[in-house]
C-alpha cells in the first residue's frame, strides 16, 4: 500500500499531486480540497441517497460505479437495492459525512450522482429537467429554455431553482412534497417539458431521438424514477473540472458554465449556501399536469419504438432496391 501523502479525518490521502484527468488543470488534491471546502454544502444533498460516483483512474477513461468495491471501509455507510435494469442487487455508498466524502474524493470520484430518492422514505423529492443545447450553440440558448420551464412551471403555480449542470446544460429543480408516486413526478415532469416547447417550439425540443431535434434544445424529461442526476456543487469531468453550481434567474444570463471550476467555485461560495438560498419550498403537483403527462408517452420506450420501425424502414428500402 501506498504511503499517504496525507491523512485527513482518518483517512489516508495518497498521490495527491497527480493531475486529476488530461485537462482537468487540477490535481487530486485540488479535488479533496475542494470537497473538504464545501462538504457543508454538498453533504445535505447527497445525505441519504443512493449514490453513483464517476471515477477516472490515471491513465484509464471514466467510468461510472453504483457498486461500493470490495475494499470499501466498514465506516463507510451504505444501502443495499434491487436494481430493475440489471436483476442484480447494489450496494450504493451513502455519502452522509466528511470522511465519506474524503474518501471518495481519494478514490478519485470526481463526479457526484445521487439518486433522486432518499433510502427512507422512499419517493422521488424533485422533478427535474436537463437542458441540454445542442452541439456548438452558446450556453445562453441553453438559459432561455430553462426560462420557458420556468414560465411552463409558472402557469401551473409551480416554481423552481436553476443550476450550471456543469457540462453545456442547465438543471431546473422543483422540490416535490413526500409521498409522490415515481410514475406520477415522472408524466409531471414530461408534461411540463411539452408546455415548455409549446411556448417556443422553435426553440426547443422533447425529440428523444437526436436526429429529431433539428438544432434545438433538448427538454429532458427523462431524469424519473431510477434515474440520477449531477449533484449540485459536483465536478465534470470536463476540462477545466467545471463544477455545477447554483444560477439565481436574474444573473442566468451573465454566466457561463467555466465561471465555476475545483479551483473557483469555494472562494465564489464564501460562506453562503445559494443553492438553499434559491430552492423554493416542496410543492404539490396539479392534478392536471399530472394526468396530463400520463397521457404522454414515455420518451425512452416511445424512442426505442420508432428506431425499432424506421430500421426496418431502411431494411425494406434496401431490398426494394
Amino acid at each position: 500500500m501506498a504511503k499517504p501523502d496525507e491523512v485527513r479525518e482518518g483517512v489516508s490521502l495518497t498521490n495527491l499531486d497527480q493531475e486529476l484527468f488530461v485537462d482537468a488543470g487540477v490535481t487530486k488534491r485540488d479535488l479533496v480540497d475542494y470537497f473538504d471546502a464545501v462538504s457543508d454544502r454538498l453533504l445535505p444533498v447527497l445525505r441519504d441517497r443512493p449514490l453513483s460516483v464517476v471515477r477516472v483512474l490515471r491513465g484509464q477513461d471514466a467510468f461510472m460505479q453504483k457498486n461500493l468495491p470490495k475494499y470499501t471501509p466498514e465506516w463507510v455507510p451504505r444501502a443495499k437495492l434491487w436494481a430493475e435494469s440489471s436483476q442484480r442487487t447494489v450496494t450504493y455508498g451513502l455519502c452522509n459525512d466528511r470522511r465519506t466524502l474524503l474518501w471518495f474524493g481519494n478514490q478519485r470520484a470526481v463526479e457526484l450522482h445521487p439518486a433522486l430518492t432518499r433510502v427512507e422514505p422512499i419517493g422521488q423529492t424533485d422533478l427535474i429537467m436537463d437542458l441540454d443545447p445542442p452541439e456548438g450553440a452558446d450556453f445562453g440558448v441553453a438559459v432561455a429554455a430553462a426560462r420557458l420551464v420556468r414560465q411552463a412551471l409558472a402557469d401551473v403555480g409551480l416554481a423552481g431553482a436553476l443550476k450550471t449542470s456543469g457540462s453545456k446544460g442547465v438543471h431546473v429543480f422543483v422540490p416535490l412534497v413526500p409521498g409522490l408516486s415515481f410514475a406520477d413526478v415522472a408524466a409531471a415532469t414530461r408534461a411540463v417539458g411539452a408546455r415548455a416547447e409549446r411556448i417556443d417550439p422553435r426553440l426547443a425540443t422533447t425529440a428523444f431521438i437526436r436526429e429529431d431535434r433539428h438544432g434545438k434544445v433538448f427538454l429532458d424529461s427523462t431524469r424519473a424514477g431510477g434515474a440520477t442526476v449531477a449533484a449540485v456543487y459536483s465536478p465534470r469531468i470536463r476540462p477545466g473540472a467545471p463544477v455545477s453550481f447554483p444560477v439565481r434567474w436574474a444573473d442566468a444570463d451573465n454566466v457561463k458554465p467555466a465561471d465555476f471550476t475545483v479551483k473557483t467555485a469555494a472562494g465564489l461560495l464564501g460562506s453562503a449556501d445559494p443553492w438553499v438560498e434559491e430552492l423554493p419550498e416542496p410543492q404539490e403537483l396539479p392534478a392536471d399536469l399530472v394526468a396530463e403527462g400520463h397521457m404522454i408517452p414515455v420518451a425512452r420506450v416511445a424512442a426505442m419504438h420508432e428506431g425499432k420501425r424506421r430500421a426496418r424502414a431502411r431494411r425494406e428500402s434496401g431490398e426494394s432496391e
